[in-house]
């Protein structure tokens, strides 16, 4: 009768142990992270964001959701909805000056470019029309002209919220979105690791463009404008960039903001950036 009794009680653990799914004593199963890629504003600079995601696709590094500012809502918003880098290079590549600043000497008495371009190249590239239908989900960032909030874009158009992320305030319109007038988002928030955080990303990974602002070819009122911008946007990006696990900074040696002559040494100097980072950034994704 015992031996029975203590027969049928070592059965009955041996299903209890396996029907139990604990990990085995001194192992650990790591969830898989979060990833987000913030993208800050520079204008022309931005072509070096077009290198790291080139890097960061070949290396397989896994994107959860990328958060972008001024041109890295242009760069990012575009990757977004169709996420291919060498398509995004194809478009890159193709964009120039005129596609972006459309000036009117009759435009606006709030600024001298009206946008309309550069959302017209937004909904040429992208493969959606929505923020919120994009493959990786994208957040564009910008700035309240009336409270001075930072605002992020979940919602509607992705050429507008595009447009209204990037509007430097003082040459671009201000824009008109839902019940807000937006203007750049780097007047507050030019590289938005909070937003990232926000929406749980629990490793974010920043391209910051404005590590070097020198300019020595300032000389027009707009080229002072955008340099005031730029000295503006690398001053609050140090907070910012305090809550990022990696940095990435290309050398933009120097390059205006207007600059769109310097592509390709852009665009290499991401990819530098970016495969300097990847020890990192692998340790920290597992991959």
């Amino acid at each position: 009768m015992v031996i029975k009794r203590s027969f049928f009680l070592f059965v009955g653990v041996l299903v209890l142990l396996a029907s139990c799914t604990t990990v085995p004593f001194g192992s650990s199963k790591r969830a898989e992270p979060k990833v987000a890629l913030v993208l800050g504003g520079g204008s022309a600079k931005g072509f070096a964001h077009v290198g790291v995601l080139r890097v960061l696709e070949k290396e397989k590094i896994p994107i959860h959701m990328i958060v972008g500012t001024s041109v890295g809502s242009l760069i990012g918003g575009i990757y977004a909805s169709n996420p291919d880098s060498f398509q995004l290079e194809w478009a890159a590549f193709k964009i120039a000056r005129g596609d972006i600043l459309d000036y009117s000497i009759t435009s606006s008495k709030m600024g001298p470019v009206q946008g309309a371009r550069l959302e017209a190249f937004v909904e040429q590239n992208a493969k959606v029309r929505l923020v919120e239908a994009t493959k990786i989900p994208f957040y564009p960032v910008a700035t309240d002209l009336n409270t001075g909030e930072t605002v992020t874009l979940e919602k509607g158009s992705l050429a507008k919220a595009v447009h209204a992320s990037s509007a430097i305030p003082g040459i671009f319109v201000p824009v008109t979105f839902g019940n807000r007038t937006l203007v750049d988002g780097g007047v507050t928030s030019n590289i938005a690791c909070d937003v990232a955080r926000a929406k749980g990303a629990n490793v974010i990974i920043a391209v910051n463009l404005q590590k070097d602002v020198r300019d020595t070819d300032i000389t027009s009122v707009i080229d002072v404008i955008a340099q005031s911008i730029s000295i503006m946007m690398h001053v609050n990006t140090r907070s910012k960039l305090a809550q990022a696990d990696v940095i990435i900074e290309p050398d933009t040696k120097g390059i205006s903001m207007f600059d769109f002559s310097q592509k390709k040494t852009l665009m290499e100097e991401g990819m530098k950036a970016a495969q300097t980072a990847m020890p990192r950034i692998k340790a920290l994704t597992g991959k």
